[in-house]
């Protein structure tokens, strides 16, 4: 399994309504174009952080491929209100707002 995971900063108090945007989102075909088995949402102090599991490292490559579905279009807009990114100076893609594992660890099967 391969993780990615997106900072950004996130309105207070939005935390439902951005789930329930998701929700819409996951029950569509969405999920499966982009290879998403689990999707985790997190914020702490005015931070997001959303949590992707994916079968292979390509997940982030389906998710640069997806940005024109217009799906993937709407649960951005639908987002806007709520998410901005970390640095938006800096901010062009998805992509720009990964984090970088550098540890990891899991326990034998």
């Amino acid at each position: 399994m391969y993780s990615t995971l997106i900072v950004a900063r996130i309105r207070p108090d939005a935390q439902a309504d951005v789930a329930a945007i998701f929700e819409r989102f996951d029950a569509t075909h969405m999920p499966d174009r982009m290879g998403t088995r689990r999707r985790e949402l997190f914020h702490y102090r005015g931070l997001y952080f959303h949590l992707q599991d994916f079968d292979s490292p390509a997940g982030g490559d389906a998710i640069e491929e997806a940005r024109t579905d217009p799906l993937f279009v709407q649960v951005s807009a639908d987002l806007k209100p709520f998410i901005e990114a970390y640095d938006p100076a800096t901010w062009r893609s998805p992509a720009d707002a990964l984090a970088t594992r550098f540890y990891h660890w899991q326990k034998s099967a």
